[in-house]
């Protein structure tokens, strides 16, 4: 992330304002540790931090501040709340006036068959290796492009455009 150029408001998905509190406690019920990325005011992903499987992240936040969250092992999506963007909802507060922790569940989406393999392939080949795959050579160049936050933000950003 930090080696790839950001273009600044390239992305519609940025944190907004920072009027709004909010408070949220991300539980991590994927399979591996969960990388939780910030979209800052450009709509740059800053990391925050790994969550462990099982763990619990509790973040005070804004109501216009979107979250992401990636494998972090292969960097693949996790999803929040089966959602692939997390945006804060107004928190509850108790009698004490104490805020309530908003559960986020993050977890797995449901891999297509070709990604599945991918991520195998690439946990079990070197990257210099893929070359020697008795595979067609398009499964060899998407083997080449590795889950990315930048690009996903891209697509995703794209993607939500056209559908408007």
């Amino acid at each position: 992330m930090a080696e790839q150029e950001v273009n600044q408001n390239e992305f519609e998905l940025k944190s907004l304002n920072s009027d709004i509190p909010t408070f949220v406690g991300f539980i991590n019920k994927s399979r591996n540790d969960a990388r939780a990325w910030w979209l800052d005011f450009d709509g740059v992903p800053v990391s925050y931090g790994d969550i462990r499987p099982g763990a619990l992240l509790r973040m005070d936040t804004f109501l216009t501040h979107p979250w992401v969250f990636r494998d972090t092992r292969n960097g693949a999506k996790l999803l929040t709340n089966l959602k692939e963007v997390h945006m804060p909802i107004p928190t509850e507060y108790d009698e004490d006036g104490d805020p309530a922790y908003l559960s986020v569940i993050i977890n797995n989406p449901v891999y297509s068959l070709l990604d599945s393999c991918l991520m195998l392939i690439r946990s079990l080949v070197r990257f210099e290796h893929y070359h020697r795959l008795d595979i067609p050579a398009a499964l060899k160049q998407e083997l080449q492009r590795h889950p990315d936050i930048v690009n996903d933000l891209r697509l995703l950003h794209s993607t939500r455009t056209s559908e408007r």
